[in-house]
């Protein structure tokens, strides 16, 4: 594993340009929990790769950079009550408990916006994001796709799960 992300992290320097790769091996090697994790997503037909570096924690940042959400981490509800609701051609899991299961954390809309300033991600698929609680509580989740050119900011309603609204912003 340690050798297909050093690979990927001298082929993408773009997305990491003030950090070293011993730096990132140090910490991973200190942390065989996050490695594990990574490797989860790999073999999930991910890409994980470093973004940089979380300012708040000084934690390193690994991201899917895979241009499309991987095939095994699609059609997917949002988490679990989603999926319970869901009546009409239920999806055989939620990207939530997908994530918790790997040992990470679906990306924030912030951070989604961060990983698509580093290059064009989901121009064919959707890749659900972090909802926040209030959101969550009326009902409705999000998800983001680039399209046009653009990133867009979606969401549905699990009273209404045939029906998306769409918000966009420029990058």
């Amino acid at each position: 594993m340690l050798e297909t992300l050093k690979k990927r992290f001298a082929e993408n320097m773009n997305r990491h340009p003030n950090l070293e790769w011993e730096y990132v091996e140090k910490r991973l090697k200190e942390n065989k929990n996050a490695l594990k994790c990574l490797q989860y997503m790999e073999e999930s037909g991910g890409e994980p790769d470093v973004i940089g570096i979380m300012e708040d924690t000084g934690k390193i940042l690994f991201c899917d950079c895979a241009k499309e959400s991987p095939s095994a981490r699609r059609s997917l509800c949002y988490d679990e009550e989603a999926l319970q609701k869901r009546k009409k051609n239920p999806p055989t899991g939620s990207a939530d408990k997908q994530a918790k299961g790997m040992g990470i954390e679906l990306l924030t809309e912030e951070l989604y916006y961060r990983l698509q300033q580093l290059g064009e991600f989901d121009l064919k698929t959707s890749s659900w994001i972090h909802t926040p609680e209030p959101i969550r509580q009326k009902g409705g989740a999000l998800f983001c796709e680039r399209r046009y050119g653009r990133v867009f900011t979606f969401h549905n309603h699990l009273a209404d799960t045939e029906d998306i609204y769409a918000y966009n912003s420029d990058l």
